[in-house]
């Protein structure tokens, strides 16, 4: 039961520094262009137009 006193407090630090993480993302802007990385990766195929001409 002893463990419970040290586990209890750990899982609520280790719960705290996991949202204050995802918050900190939230406001860093990692969520607001979710499809962009995933286009650029699609065009990234093709070169680009001043090297073609």
């Amino acid at each position: 039961m002893e463990i419970l006193l040290i586990l209890v407090p750990l899982m609520l630090a280790l719960g705290g520094a996991g949202l204050i993480a995802f918050l900190w993302s939230l406001r860093s802007g990692q969520y607001d262009d979710l499809e962009g990385a995933a286009w650029r990766a699609v065009g990234e195929d093709r070169p680009p137009k001043e090297a073609q001409g």
